[in-house]
């Protein structure tokens, strides 16, 4: 009986901190969306790897979105909360460590 308590909170503990499908690799579905000849599905999955690593969920589906409307980013960038400050520096960071990690 302890054992299955053990097995079934070990399982509700993943659900709930596994993400949903379709928050799940954001980077990577718009990088395979967007029309540059160098996003293979190789390096899309290795940027992927380095945002998990360097953005939060929110960040990333910001980031995202910038795939699509590359001038979002530049509206943030120009932006002056700390807010907005603080995600282009993890943005920042994340690009250098994709440019090291996946070129």
């Amino acid at each position: 009986m302890k054992q299955f308590l053990l097995i079934a909170f070990c399982a509700t503990s993943l659900t709930a901190v596994a993400p949903a499908p379709s928050e799940a690799a954001q980077i990577k579905r718009a990088c395979l969306a967007s029309d540059r000849s160098a996003a293979t599905r190789s390096r899309c999955s290795c940027i992927q790897r380095v945002a998990d690593q360097a953005l939060t969920r929110s960040d990333q589906k910001t980031v995202a979105k910038w795939f699509t409307d590359p001038h979002q980013a530049q509206v943030l960038k120009m932006s002056k909360t700390a807010r907005d400050d603080a995600l282009w520096d993890r943005y920042q960071a994340f690009g250098q460590m994709a440019q090291a990690i996946c070129s």
